[in-house]
């Protein structure tokens, strides 16, 4: 691994705080032409672009961002308290909401382990795939407890985020309720989903930002006690 400095680390802090903010331009600009490029994409493309005209190795721009960007990763998760304040919970179908945040939850971890069990993968790869449908604080911290390879737990959240964003405008063309669409990218593709939400609306943002904490609570709390019962 790279040895860790401090410019090394502003250097990769700029470049991806770069690839973010004009993301958002390209984005708009996509948009005249096309709707359904997530955000999360335009920015990596644009990192990689960065990387690659001032000859900064991937490996050193990871290893100096990453220590960064997952510590605050973290507090932006402890943030989404914030819209989750200014939602009106008047009138909320809470019991209806609760049965659909613990089915998905259910769902967001036995699909994906059934199918990693169907095709053979050995067991740290099918505990890896039960991480899959919480944001990477909370399944990096499951991951830990059921002694899920972190690096794998990581990838497959990652992966199933930009999987979910990439395909929500075509599966969303007939829907026309944002709270709907707001509260199954937060279910489906956690944070990164909530981010392209909030590119729909502030509605779907909130609704999206709720999905994402209480899945990511409820998670938490009943897979490691079933998988360490199981195990």
């Amino acid at each position: 691994m790279p040895t860790l400095d401090s410019t090394t680390i502003i250097i990769a802090f700029i470049i991806t705080l770069i690839a973010h903010v004009g993301a958002k331009y390209v984005l708009r600009y996509i948009n005249k032409y096309y709707r359904g490029v997530p955000m999360i994409i335009i920015a990596i493309i644009l990192t990689l672009i960065i990387l690659t005209l001032i000859q900064l190795p991937y490996a050193t721009y990871y290893a100096h961002a990453k220590p960064v960007f997952d510590r605050l990763l973290g507090y932006s998760t402890v943030l989404l308290a914030v819209p989750l304040a200014g939602m009106d919970f008047k009138g909320l179908p809470i019991k209806k909401l609760s049965v659909i945040v613990l089915l998905a939850s259910l769902v967001g971890a036995i699909v994906p382990m059934s199918l990693a069990y169907v095709f053979a993968l050995n067991m740290d790869t099918i505990l890896a795939f039960a991480t899959r449908s919480v944001t990477t604080p909370v399944g990096l911290s499951v991951a830990q407890i059921i002694k899920a390879p972190l690096v794998m737990a990581n990838l497959i959240i990652i992966v199933s985020g930009i999987l979910g964003a990439g395909v929500c405008r075509m599966v969303f063309k007939n829907v026309k309720d944002d709270r709907a669409k707001g509260l199954a990218l937060g279910l489906v593709a956690h944070a990164i989903g909530t981010v392209e939400a909030w590119t729909i609306s502030p509605t779907a943002g909130r609704y999206s930002a709720f999905g994402l904490a209480i899945n990511g609570l409820v998670t938490a709390v009943w897979l490691p006690i079933a998988l360490t019962w199981l195990l």
